[in-house]
């Protein structure tokens, strides 16, 4: 649409189903690579990504044309899907249900990209559940803590 301007980066957050350790680092680069094709490809601008065996991240500069809910679906569904059909897990892939979305000024983004792309150092020190529990709270997002991750049946 002609003169419209915006500035909206996102720092996007989930989890491989029931938190299991299934991203593997023989074959993360090429998930990180096809993500990035996909929210490319929904006009989106991918400015980082990573991930560890049980989540990943990315930051996005997002241009207004699509909800965030709509572009975590697609992104999930099609790399899931991705992951599958090329026989890259030993055990069926699902992302877990949902998605956390933060918003990040443009100071903030060089200090997001830094954290996202140093996630294998930072969980030396700190478990997923403490991060994202973490991120909620620095946030102020009201959250139930029984309906944050879902267990196995």
């Amino acid at each position: 649409m002609a003169n419209t301007y915006t500035q909206i980066h996102i720092h996007i957050i989930y989890a491989v189903k029931f938190r299991a350790a299934m991203i593997q680092k023989g074959w993360k680069e090429r998930l990180h690579e096809y993500t990035t094709g996909i929210v490319q490809g929904q006009g989106h601008k991918l400015l980082a990504i990573n991930s560890v065996e049980d989540h990943l991240h990315m930051l996005i500069g997002m241009r207004p044309v699509q909800s965030l809910s709509d572009l975590i679906e697609k992104v999930k569904k099609d790399s899931s899907g991705w992951i599958n059909d090329h026989h890259l897990s030993p055990k069926h892939f699902n992302w877990q249900a949902g998605y956390s979305g933060f918003a990040v000024s443009k100071s903030g983004v060089p200090d997001v990209i830094r954290y996202i792309m140093n996630q294998e150092e930072h969980h030396r020190k700190k478990s997923f559940r403490e991060e994202y529990l973490e991120l909620l709270k620095e946030n102020d997002i009201e959250f139930d803590e029984r309906y944050i991750f879902q267990e196995p049946e």
